[in-house]
């Protein structure tokens, strides 16, 4: 065989060789652990500082920031009630709000109609608030609706969901963390 034929030959294995690695790249990828459970720079780290109107509900005026709730493990749902997955968690989410000792908050994103969705769903939340551009959702590493976020008494995020919560979720995930957090001395 000529060095020409041969450099032929080999020059249409590259092609072969390369899609077979990315295949392989893919397939480790996809192996990965929990698509919902993305990885967030914020785990163990203080949670992002905000200050945000509340929605107006049943006379609720003022304000709210993460710092009003240092010493207490709590969580943020960021919701819109143009989300269709939103719709679908919000039994489990009127579900955690009957956990004894748990403070819920909810971020309404870059939602004009929060308000009046909970006021017919259901309001779950002690304290709901408003993030109309979207800025504190974007400090938080949101990358869409809905996201559940946890966090210890010592304003750490523990914990980042994506995507709706579930009754196995909830039971789990997230109610043994919280309890675990809330039970710590």
């Amino acid at each position: 065989m000529s060095a020409a034929v041969m450099a032929r030959s080999w020059r249409g294995l590259i092609p072969l060789a390369l899609f077979l690695g990315l295949a392989a790249l893919l397939a480790l990828g996809l192996r990965r652990g929990d698509p919902q459970t993305l990885p967030s720079p914020l785990l163990d780290k203080l949670a992002p500082a905000f200050e945000l109107p509340l929605l107006e509900l049943k006379g609720a005026s003022g304000s709210f920031s993460p710092q009003q709730l240092l010493g207490q493990v709590w969580v943020l749902n960021v919701f819109a009630s143009w989300c269709q997955p939103c719709r679908l968690e919000h039994p489990q989410v009127l579900a955690l709000s009957r956990e004894p000792g748990l403070t819920l908050v909810g971020l309404n994103y870059k939602d004009r109609e929060g308000a009046a969705w909970l006021q017919t769903q259901g309001n779950p939340f002690r304290f709901a608030v408003l993030d109309l551009d979207g800025r504190a959702g974007m400090d938080w590493g949101v990358y869409g609706v809905p996201e559940t976020f946890v966090v210890d008494r010592q304003g750490r995020v523990r914990l980042k969901l994506v995507g709706p919560l579930t009754q196995q979720r909830l039971q789990q995930e997230l109610l043994p963390l919280i309890r675990r957090l809330r039970d710590a001395a």
